[in-house]
C-alpha cells in the first residue's frame, strides 16, 4: 500500500514537472516529444530504483540506485522551486496577457509548412515559462550538488557535555560515542563503515552506542560492508539497538547474530551495568517500534526491570518519540537517531511534526534526550540543512 501511494505521488510530481518544464516551454513538435520521453524514462528509472531491490536483489539494483536516487533528490527540489515560483506567475498574469500570442501549432499540410506567420515581439508567456524553468533548474542542481557533498562527505564530530544529577563523580569525563543511521546499502558500502569506525576510534570513547539503522539489506549482501565494525575500540564495549530498517529485512535475527560476531552487544529490551569500582550506571536498550510487526517490539518494563534507582539510567532507543515512555519510567538520558535531522530541508518540518526533537540535546519532563542526525542517509544521497554527525557525549555529575 505504501508503494502504491508513493508511486502515485511521484507520478503526479512528474506530471506537474512535464506541464511546467516541457509543455509550457516548448511548441508542439519534436523537442516536446523528446523531452516527454526523457521525463517518462526518468519516472521509470525512479520506480525501478524504489521497487527494484525487492524484485532484483540489492547488488543487482546498485547500478540503478545512483542515477535513480539522484533523480529523486532533483525531482523533489524541482517540484518545490517551481511551486515557490507559482505566485510570481500569478502576479505576472496580466503582463503576460498584454503580450503577443503564443506561436500556433505548425500545420500538418506539407504544402503549408513554412508559411505560418511569426508573431511579432517576444511571447511573454513562453519567456516567463522558460525563465522559471531555468531558475528552477539552476537552483535545484545547486541545492542537490551541495547536499550530495554533505551526504557523501565525512560526518561532523560533535562533542557535547551532558550533566546527570545522579551520576557518581567517578564517571566525570566519561565519553559515549553515539552513532546512528549508518544505512549501509547500494550507495554506502565498506569505505563508509571504515571512515565511521576510524572517526569513532580517534575520539577514544569509553563506550560506543549504535542506535539503529545500520543496514538496508541482508547479511549476504552487506556483510562485507559491515565487517569493519569489528575494529571499534572502547573501554566498556559497543552496544546496539535495532532501528526500523533492521526490521525491513527478512531475517532480523541473522543481522543480530552477525553484529554480535563483529563485537557489538545488542540490548534487546534489557540492560547492563557500567561500573567504575563501586560506582555505576545502568545502560538499557529497547527494540524499535517497527519490531512490533514481527512480535519483537519495545518492552520498557523488561528493559528497565531491576535497574539501580540510586544511579542514573541511560537508554538507547532508535526513535526519539519513545522518550515519552522513558520519561514516565524515570530514565535520565535517552540516546536516539532516526530523524536524520530532517535530511533535506524543508522536510525538517514534516519530521518535527511527528518527533519531539530533530537533533541535539533537549529535555522531556525530567528526561534528557539526545538525537543524532545520523552518519549516513536514506534515499537520495543529499543532506541540506542537516549534515551527518557522530557525537561524543561527555558525562558530568551535577544538575
Amino acid at each position: 500500500m505504501f508503494i502504491v501511494v508513493l508511486c502515485t505521488i511521484l507520478g503526479l510530481m512528474h506530471l506537474y514537472l512535464w506541464k511546467r518544464l516541457v509543455k509550457d516551454t516548448t511548441a508542439p513538435g519534436r523537442t516536446r516529444r523528446l523531452l516527454t520521453v526523457l521525463l517518462i524514462a526518468l519516472a521509470v528509472l525512479l520506480a525501478a530504483t524504489l521497487i527494484g531491490p525487492r524484485m532484483l536483489g540489492l547488488r543487482e539494483s546498485a547500478w540503478l540506485a545512483w542515477p535513480g536516487y539522484f533523480w529523486f533528490g532533483l525531482l523533489a527540489y524541482l517540484f518545490l522551486t517551481l511551486l515557490v515560483l507559482e505566485p510570481v506567475r500569478l502576479l505576472l498574469r496580466s503582463w503576460v496577457r498584454r503580450g503577443p500570442p503564443a506561436p500556433e501549432e505548425p500545420s500538418t499540410d506539407p504544402a503549408e509548412r513554412g508559411t505560418d506567420p511569426e508573431p511579432s515581439g517576444i511571447n511573454r508567456r513562453l519567456f516567463l515559462a522558460r525563465t522559471s524553468a531555468v531558475a528552477a533548474g539552476v537552483a535545484s542542481v545547486g541545492l542537490v550538488g551541495v547536499g550530495a557533498a554533505n551526504a557523501l562527505g565525512p560526518p561532523d564530530l560533535l562533542r557535547v557535555p551532558v550533566r546527570l544529577g545522579r551520576l557518581d563523580p567517578a564517571f566525570n569525563g566519561f565519553r559515549i560515542a553515539v552513532v546512528s543511521d549508518i544505512h549501509l546499502g547500494p550507495l554506502a558500502g565498506r569505505r563508509h563503515t571504515e571512515r565511521i569506525v576510524r572517526m569513532i576510534n580517534e575520539s577514544e570513547p569509553d563506550l560506543i552506542a549504535v542506535v539503529g539503522d545500520i543496514v538496508d539489506g541482508t547479511v549476504a549482501e552487506l556483510g562485507a560492508a559491515a565487517e569493519p565494525l569489528r575494529d571499534l575500540v572502547s573501554k566498556d564495549g559497543t552496544f546496539f539497538v535495532t532501528g526500523n530498517h533492521e526490521y525491513f529485512v527478512e531475517d532480523t535475527m541473522e543481522w543480530l547474530h552477525e553484529l554480535e560476531r563483529l563485537g557489538l552487544t545488542p540490548l534487546r529490551n534489557e540492560h547492563t551495568a557500567i561500573r567504575r569500582g563501586a560506582a555505576g550506571f545502568d545502560l538499557a536498550g529497547v527494540n524499535d517500534i517497527a519490531g512490533e510487526t514481527k512480535s519483537d517490539g519495545p518492552d520498557f518494563e523488561r528493559a528497565l526491570a531491576g535497574v539501580d534507582p540510586s544511579g542514573p539510567t541511560i537508554l538507547l532507543a532508535h526513535q526519539p518519540i519513545m522518550v515519552a515512555e522513558a520519561a514516565e519510567r524515570g530514565v535520565d538520558l535517552q540516546l536516539s537517531g532516526h530523524t536524520h535531522g530532517g535530511q533535506m530541508w524543508p522536510f525538517h518540518y514534516v519530521v518535527a511534526g511527528v518527533q519531539p526533537s530533530l537533533a541535539g540535546l533537549s529535555t522531556v519532563d525530567d528526561t534528557q534526550l539526545y538525537v543524532s542526525r545520523g552518519a549516513g542517509f536514506w534515499g537520495p544521497p543529499v543532506r541540506i540543512g542537516a549534515r551527518p554527525d557522530i557525537s561524543v557525549l561527555t558525562l558530568e555529575s551535577g544538575s
